[in-house]
């Protein structure tokens, strides 16, 4: 049903799927000259121009996911996307301040030096004229259905890799088939990464015992194919979603035997990575502070804050 277009990105990941069914337009890629050069001429190979694309969904709020949204709204297209999504698409500037606002602090508290710290929050605003803001016409959440060349689509949730992310499942050639955004990918384990908290008065988000969990249910969902963010289909969902909750549950377990003594999360990090560019840290932090957060979920570490320093340690 859908037809998938390679889009180039300036990021480490690499190149972006975006996904073409008749007149609607998944995940268009980012707001490049070169992404755009690549999918207009994508769109011009089938006989469609820019404005022809009538309706433009959008898994998750990343830079290389949404970032040419704007262009096709202008020419006329609808965007559809999570209402967590949505207040991140529309202002993600405001987004970015929000963040760094947080994780300068609680990078501090975990044991990274202020220096570091600033350099590794400051370091997304690169990304941000990659991302225009753009205005969400339609939100959807787990239960709704889009329409798409004559095909219902059936919206759920995902949780673990980014605010707001939502899959569209279908009927297709294999079976049941689902576009998943970078929730489950073939090649790569997707990083989990760290959430500031939704508000003032909430606690931060565990993001990767919401990730297991999550995973858990696509897995016994019975999907027979999914639609990647990158690299290629993945035939086999519940035999992936197995390695990755295999590669979770290893590293969680490295991480516990890391606790013999009280532990920062910084220092859990440089165990695992050693001494990561800061250009790594900020993923590199959301492994070590998830892990912890499953062993702390589990019972088995209890998070301390002393003099202004989290500490991890094993429970008894």
């Amino acid at each position: 049903m859908f037809e998938q277009v390679t889009v180039p990105t300036p990021f480490r990941i690499g190149p972006v799927n975006a996904y073409l069914s008749g007149r609607t337009l998944v995940d268009p890629g980012p707001d490049s000259e070169e992404a755009w050069s690549h999918l207009t001429e994508a769109l011009a190979e089938r006989d469609l121009a820019p404005g022809d694309i009538e309706q433009l969904l959008v898994t998750h709020p990343h830079p290389d996911h949404f970032g040419l949204a704007e262009r096709f709204r202008d020419r006329g297209a609808t965007v559809v996307a999570h209402p967590d999504a949505a207040a991140v698409l529309r202002d993600f500037p405001g987004r970015l301040d929000a963040e760094q606002s947080f994780f300068r602090d609680f990078f501090e508290r975990c044991g990274m030096a202020p220096s570091t710290a600033d350099t590794v929050t400051e370091l997304p605003e690169a990304f941000v004229h990659y991302a225009p803001s753009v205005a969400v016409d339609r939100e959807v959440t787990a239960g709704d259905r889009v329409t798409v060349d004559g095909v219902e689509l059936l919206v759920d949730d995902l949780t673990g890799h980014a605010v707001g992310e939502v899959l569209f499942a279908f009927d297709g050639p294999a079976g049941r088939e689902a576009l998943v955004g970078d929730n489950v990918l073939a090649e790569i384990t997707p990083n989990p990464f760290l959430q500031p908290p939704p508000d003032a008065d909430s606690d931060r988000p565990r993001v990767l015992p919401a990730y297991n969990d999550c995973l858990t249910d696509l897995r016994d969902a019975g999907y027979d194919r999914f639609h990647p963010g990158h690299r290629g289909r993945i035939d086999d969902p519940a035999g992936r979603i197995d390695d990755i909750l295999a590669e979770h549950d290893d590293r969680t377990e490295r991480v516990a035997g890391l606790l013999d003594e009280p532990a920062t999360p910084v220092e859990v990090m440089t165990e695992l990575f050693g001494d990561l560019p800061v250009t790594e840290q900020f993923p590199g932090m959301s492994e070590a502070v998830g892990h912890l957060d499953v062993l702390e979920a589990a019972g088995r570490a209890t998070a301390r804050e002393r003099d202004g320093e989290i500490r991890y340690e094993r429970s008894e």
